[in-house]
């Protein structure tokens, strides 16, 4: 009788589908109700810079609609956090596997970041149809068909651009967090100014042109922006919003995350 030989790109495969499955059944069902708060969070969130711009009687932004434009800009946002988070963590998170030879720290953090993917794909599509079902935008002319992508393909790319640097955002955290410790406290504070300098909450058109070369510098701006601008291509954005430097910056994040992970291989195994 012959051996099953195993190649090794089915033993990855098989790697990738056991731990993809593992974080699943973490994620979803680690506590009660873990499901729901995984879409109440960007629910709330929405629903409460809604209300906060309505108060003030903001109704449109850059010629969009309010509502559309808070849809547009949180969700890459959330996606971005919650991949990058999730991969910072990722290799505290299944250091007892990697006494397996077959598991790497990469397919931890690569597996994690695809989960992320596939959660946020759901509740976008939940929440664009509750708005477009609401159908509440209180400019005129505003129907529920305009609550989703007139220019989908741009909308896909930028939030694919999008979780390619929180993914080699997370790789490259992961690494410094591994060799300082106290490098976890740092990244937890950046979060509150990546968030105010991302242009969620603010326009980055409003920004005066002294710091608006400093908000442009952020890639995940670039990818908010042309996320906004696959919902509506007339949207009136700051100029120097480019798809080629989001993706310049989210591949080089990703490679150098990369580099570093073969290079600190052991240290992030036997620390």
């Amino acid at each position: 009788m012959s051996a099953n030989v195993r190649t090794p790109t089915s033993i990855t495969f098989s790697v990738w589908n056991a731990i993809f499955l593992r974080e699943a059944l973490d994620r979803l069902f680690d506590m009660r109700f873990a499901w729901l708060w995984i879409l109440l969070e960007p629910v709330l969130w929405i629903a409460f810079h809604s209300f906060g711009y309505r108060a003030l009687h903001v109704n449109t932004v850059g010629g969009m609609d309010l509502t559309v434009w808070i849809n547009a800009g949180f969700l890459p946002f959330i996606l971005w956090r919650r991949t990058s988070t999730q991969v910072l963590h990722a290799v505290d998170s299944n250091i007892a596997f990697f006494v397996y030879r077959q598991v790497k720290p990469f397919d931890a953090a690569f597996m994690r970041a695809v989960l992320e993917a596939f959660l946020i794909a759901p509740i976008a599509l939940i929440i664009l149809s509750m708005a477009a079902a609401a159908g509440y935008g209180n400019t005129p002319g505003i129907t529920a068909i305009d609550y989703l992508p007139r220019d989908p393909l741009r909308a896909i790319f930028g939030t694919i651009g999008t979780w390619l640097f929180a993914l080699g955002y997370g790789l490259v955290t992961s690494v410094t967090m591994v060799l300082v410790r106290e490098m976890e406290h740092i990244y937890k504070i950046m979060y509150l100014p990546l968030y105010v300098l991302s242009g969620v909450i603010v326009p980055v058109e409003a920004v005066p042109p002294p710091w608006r070369e400093l908000f442009l510098l952020n890639p995940l701006v670039h990818g908010i922006e042309i996320v906004r601008q696959g919902f509506l291509p007339v949207y009136h954005t700051a100029s120097g919003i480019s798809m080629t430097y989001l993706y310049g910056c989210a591949l080089g994040s990703v490679f150098l995350g990369l580099a570093l992970y073969r290079r600190f291989s052991r240290e992030l195994v036997t620390r």
